[in-house]
């Protein structure tokens, strides 16, 4: 979508002319973060996330960069360089503790994205294309966090190596051969620790890569908006900065204190004890638990625990742990309502609570030592998670009748007064 009353890049000074004609890198800033960007003027405080996502990964390049030039890919010395890290290294402790809070925060920002992108319905068209990215930035965190946990060789990060890539051989006829090939052996070792520190330390950059096109994708249709109604003209708009830069830096400036707060005050919180334990293949942990970004799809993958036609149990839990992340690949055609906003979907606003309900109620499951009553509760959260984006919401987009949409952004903003257009890059509220 191209915006014709959007500002446009004029360097004056020749050196900028002359930048700019040969390699027009101040232009594409400008027209990206820029006054040549116009958003929509009533986006609130959920649409920092991307920023702080952007942060986040800045935050592991960063620290890992650093990070991989003490670390030792050998599973003999593997837990010493950790801890060396940790002792020896000037501001190593900072470096190490900042790199493993900082992916937990890079994915509560993601999950926080992710739902406000399910809320406000930023996935529907024509916005497609973002959303499909955004899915694939989410798995490859997903398998880059998997990685990075198994590098510390203690006894999460041995044995959780051992549960997960164990999940393929379940796969009939190719399964094992999948999971030789993975660890380069029959069980986690040196070859497993060089492969999975080479991935973990490129696939941030791929993730990098990948955000460049997500961003690029959703300049072209522009930003949702909490209406959900597109834009109409130069008044339902403003400059992104500086009118959004401001709102973005405060959004920042709340994150770095709450980073900074767990990071100095409690930096193993969300880490588990095990893990400072060194490696050891002959002592199982009492209780096998993933990270804790993990643990709603470790709830759906324990949930299978019995036989169904000719498919073993294992199978199905590790088909439906995939497919529940899947499964978002397909939620822009799934849900054909073409009310994009739940503020104006008041049958659908019921479900999406409950949602958010069962995937924290997975998260808690997947963390709880095994019972009759966790197993049968994963199975009835499992089942409704599937149940919600299947059958539940495909209904409700067909039976629903949504609330009645503002004219236009300005006339949400201004509640049904009257306002005149304005020029771009001024605000009449």
């Amino acid at each position: 979508m191209s915006f014709p009353w959007a500002q446009h890049y004029a360097p004056k000074h020749p050196v900028t002319q002359w930048l700019d004609e040969r390699l027009p890198l101040p232009r594409l800033v400008y027209n990206a973060v820029g006054a040549g960007y116009p958003v929509p003027r009533n986006l609130n405080y959920f649409w920092n996330f991307g920023v702080l996502a952007g942060a986040a990964l800045g935050i592991q390049i960063i620290t890992g960069i650093i990070l991989a030039m003490h670390y030792a890919a050998n599973g003999a010395i593997a837990f010493d360089s950790v801890e060396s890290i940790m002792r020896d290294v000037n501001s190593g402790w900072l470096l190490r503790y900042a790199h493993a809070n900082g992916a937990s925060f890079f994915f509560i920002v993601v999950y926080l994205h992710i739902f406000r992108g399910l809320y406000y319905g930023s996935y529907k068209a024509p916005r497609e294309m973002v959303w499909l990215l955004g899915v694939v930035i989410f798995l490859l965190m997903m398998a880059t966090a998997f990685m990075g946990y198994v590098l510390p060789w203690g006894q999460m990060s041995f044995w959780g190596a051992q549960v997960i890539t164990g999940f393929f051989s379940a796969i009939p006829v190719v399964g094992d051969p999948i999971r030789i090939w993975l660890l380069g052996g029959f069980a986690p070792d040196n070859a497993a620790l060089n492969r999975f520190f080479s991935l973990h330390y490129l696939l941030p950059f791929v993730i990098a890569g990948v955000i460049i096109l997500h961003i690029w994708s959703l300049h072209i249709p522009g930003s949702n908006n909490p209406t959900g109604v597109d834009v109409k003209g130069p008044q339902d708009t403003v400059p992104f900065h500086p009118y959004y830069t401001a709102k973005d830096g405060f959004g920042l400036g709340v994150f770095l204190i709450a980073f900074s707060t767990l990071l100095f005050f409690a930096p193993n919180l969300l880490g588990h004890p095990d893990n400072y334990i060194p490696a050891n293949p002959l002592s199982t942990p009492a209780h096998i638990v993933p990270e804790w970004y993990f643990l709603p799809f470790y709830a759906i993958l324990k949930a299978f625990t019995f036989n169904f036609l000719w498919i073993p149990a294992k199978l199905w839990g590790v088909m439906a742990m995939f497919g529940s992340i899947l499964l978002l690949f397909f939620l822009p055609w799934i849900d054909s309502s073409p009310v994009r906003s739940t503020n104006y979907r008041p049958l659908y606003r019921w479900f999406f609570w409950m949602l958010v309900a069962d995937v924290l109620a997975l998260g808690y499951l997947g963390q709880a030592e095994p019972s009759t009553f966790v197993v049968f509760a994963s199975q009835v959260c499992a089942a409704y998670y599937f149940a919600h984006f299947l059958i539940i919401l495909p209904i409700v987009s067909r039976i629903e009748r949504p609330l009645p949409l503002p004219n236009s952004i300005t006339e949400s903003v201004l509640h049904g007064e009257k306002a005149e257009a304005a020029p771009f890059g001024t605000q009449t509220a």
